[in-house]
C-alpha cells in the first residue's frame, strides 16, 4: 500500500552508508509496516521550536508538525511534565485534582451545550469511543465519511478512513460521500451526497448512527470556507436521528485562527467532538468532549476505563500547553501568520500557473499543484514536497489525487518563517 509522499525503501541510490544502515536497521526490527515521509528521509535528532535537527545539525524549517502545535519542546510544556513526573503519575481510578483542574478548563473553551470529557492517549481511542457513544444513544450502526478521510488506526477506525487504501476496505455499515469543493459555497452539494447516503443506509437497513468529518477536511485536500457549509449536512444527519461527530484532531486548538475549534467556524454545537495530537504539544493524549444527555445514555450500560487518559503527567502537560496558546496569543498568530502565507502562496500562484487554488484557514493551508491544463498534477507536487526537504524545509501532499500541498506549521510560525517558505517555494518551483 503507497501513501502520498512515501519513501521507497528499494531506492537508496547516493545514500551515505551511515543513512542506508539506519534505514535498513530501521526496516528490520519495526517491519514493514512503517512509512517514512521523502524520497530522502530526514534523520532528526533534535527539536527547538519551528526548528528539527539533523546529526550535522542541518535545520529543517518544520511547516507541517501540528502535533508539536506550541512548538516543539517548548520549555513550559518541558517543565511541566519533568514537576509532575517527579510528583504522581497514576490512573482516573484515584481522586486526583489535575484531571478535574484541566477538564474544567478545556470544557470551558466549548459552546455550554457541550459539557462532559473523556480522556484517552490517542485521537484514534478518541473516535472509536464517540462511534461506541453514537451507538450507544441512536441504536445506529451507520457512519457516514468523506472520500478521502483518515480518522485512526484502530480495526473499526481503519475501516472508515478511505485515505488508507484498499488494504483497509470502508466496513459495511460506512458510507462514503464526496469531499465539499470550493465550489459548493452554500454546502448543498455535501448534504445532498449525505442524504443519498442516509437513504442507502436505510434501503440497505442500516440505522444511521453519526457524520463523523474533520472539521477542516485535511485528508481531502484541506476544506475551509466559506464558514457554515458545513450546517446542511449536520440538519441532514439530525433529521434522520445520527449524531454529529467533529472530528477536531488536526484542526483544533486554535490552529484555524478563528477561536480554539474548526467546527466554531461553521456556526455548529457538534452532538460530540474528538481531539488528539496536538492537546499534548507531543506527549500522547487525547480526548472526546460531549454532550452530557449523551453520556447519560452511554454511562447506564457501559463503563469506561482507560489506564493512561487523563493521567496527571498527561493532565499537567495539557494545562501547560493551553497556558502557551493564551500567554503566547497563538490563536492570532495563526490568523495573522497564516493569511500572509496564504496570501503569499496565492501571490506566487499569480506568477507561476502550477500552483492553482489555495485554500486553508489560519496555519492549516492546501494549495493544489497542476499542469499546464489545470488537471491535478501530483507528480509535481512530490517534486515540490521532496524539492523543498533538499531546501530544508518540510511539508507533505495531500487530497485524493494527492496534488495538494498541505501546510500545517506549529503556531509558533511567524512571518519571518513565512517568507522564508516562500522563498525556497520559488526557490524549487523554478529548479522543475
Amino acid at each position: 500500500m503507497t501513501m502520498v509522499n512515501a519513501f521507497d525503501p528499494s531506492n537508496t541510490a547516493g545514500f551515505a552508508a551511515e543513512e542506508a544502515a539506519l534505514i535498513e536497521r530501521r526496516r528490520r526490527v519495526l517491519g514493514p509496516a512503517y512509512r517514512l515521509f521523502y524520497a530522502h528521509p530526514v534523520h532528526v535528532v533534535r527539536g527547538e521550536g519551528v526548528w528539527l535537527y539533523g546529526p550535522d545539525d542541518t535545520a529543517y524549517l518544520d511547516a507541517y508538525n501540528n502535533v508539536a502545535s506550541v512548538g516543539h519542546c517548548h520549555p513550559h510544556v518541558v517543565a511541566a511534565l519533568a514537576r509532575q513526573a517527579g510528583v504522581l503519575n497514576t490512573h482516573t481510578r484515584y481522586v486526583t485534582d489535575g484531571i478535574l483542574d484541566y477538564a474544567e478548563r478545556l470544557v470551558a473553551t466549548m459552546p455550554a451545550e457541550i459539557a462532559n470529557i473523556m480522556f484517552t492517549c490517542t485521537g484514534s481511542e478518541a473516535n472509536d469511543l464517540a462511534l461506541r457513544v453514537a451507538k450507544a444513544v441512536t441504536g445506529g450502526t451507520g457512519v457516514i465519511v468523506t472520500e478521502n478521510a483518515y480518522h485512526g488506526v484502530t480495526d473499526v477506525l481503519a475501516h472508515m478512513s478511505p485515505s488508507l487504501g484498499a488494504g483497509a476496505p470502508i466496513a459495511e455499515t460506512v458510507r462514503v460521500v464526496p469531499a465539499p469543493t470550493s465550489a459548493d459555497t452554500s454546502g448543498e452539494a455535501f448534504a445532498q451526497g449525505v442524504k443519498a447516503a442516509i437513504a442507502d443506509m436505510g434501503a440497505n437497513g442500516i440505522r444511521p448512527s453519526a457524520l463523523l468529518v474533520d472539521t477542516i477536511f485535511s485528508s481531502d485536500g484541506v476544506f475551509a470556507d466559506p464558514s457554515g457549509f458545513l450546517r446542511p449536512a449536520v440538519e441532514a444527519i439530525r433529521a434522520a436521528g445520527g449524531l454529529f461527530i467533529a472530528d477536531e484532531v488536526q484542526p483544533g486548538f486554535g490552529r484555524t485562527g478563528a477561536g480554539m475549534w474548526g467546527f466554531a467556524r461553521h456556526g455548529l454545537v457538534p452532538d460530540l467532538v474528538t481531539m488528539g495530537k496536538p492537546m499534548g504539544d507531543g506527549h500522547p493524549m487525547a480526548a472526546m468532549a460531549a454532550r452530557p444527555e449523551h453520556l447519560e445514555a452511554f454511562g447506564r450500560e457501559v463503563r469506561y476505563f482507560n489506564t493512561f487518559g487523563g493521567n496527571p503527567v498527561s493532565c499537567a502537560v495539557g494545562m501547560a500547553v493551553l497556558d502557551v496558546i493564551e500567554d503566547e496569543g497563538l490563536i492570532a498568530n495563526a490568523r495573522d501568520v497564516g493569511a500572509a502565507l496564504k496570501g503569499g502562496l496565492e501571490d506566487l500562484g499569480r506568477h507561476d500557473g502550477r500552483i492553482g487554488e489555495v485554500r486553508g484557514a489560519g496555519l492549516f493551508i492546501g494549495a493544489d499543484i497542476v499542469d499546464a491544463k489545470g488537471a491535478p498534477d501530483a507528480a509535481a507536487a512530490a517534486a515540490i514536497v521532496n524539492g523543498l526537504r533538499e531546501r530544508q524545509v518540510l511539508i507533505s501532499a495531500t487530497g485524493r489525487q494527492g496534488h495538494s500541498l498541505k501546510i500545517r506549521p506549529p503556531m509558533v510560525f511567524s512571518h519571518e518563517n513565512a517568507a522564508l517558505l516562500i522563498e525556497r517555494l520559488k526557490a524549487t518551483l523554478a529548479d522543475l
